[in-house]
This record gives C-alpha cells, sequence and structure tokens, in this order.
C-alpha cells in the first residue's frame, strides 16, 4: 500500500503538471504520435496556446 506520503509527493507532482502546462504538451506529443503528425516546438505550441487564450477570453472581464 502507498504511504500517505507518496500520495501527496504523487498529487503535488500532478498539479505542478497541470498548472505548469506540461500535461497538456505531453497529451499533443501523444496525439501527433498517434495520427502521425511532427510536432512543433515547444516554444511554438505554448505561443499558439497563448494565442488561442487571447482570442477567445471567455468569461474574462478584461
Amino acid at each position: 500500500m502507498r504511504s500517505r506520503l507518496a500520495d501527496v509527493v504523487a498529487g503535488v507532482r500532478w498539479y505542478l503538471r497541470e498548472i505548469g502546462g506540461t500535461a497538456r504538451w505531453d497529451a499533443y506529443l501523444e496525439h501527433c504520435r498517434e495520427h502521425g503528425h511532427t510536432p512543433v516546438s515547444r516554444r511554438q505550441f505554448e505561443r499558439e496556446r497563448t494565442d488561442a487564450k487571447a482570442a477567445s477570453p471567455g468569461a474574462r472581464c478584461c
């Protein structure tokens, strides 16, 4: 059985990957592998993601 500390570490790791964008990058790379696409650089990926957020802000007030 996993210890409580291991559960906490796993939770913190998950949280940091989610807020840092690493989880989305990994999902993008997996998608490219599955469909035979050549992935763009991490920098380009983040730029496109930021531009998409700015283009459709959703419920933001400004």
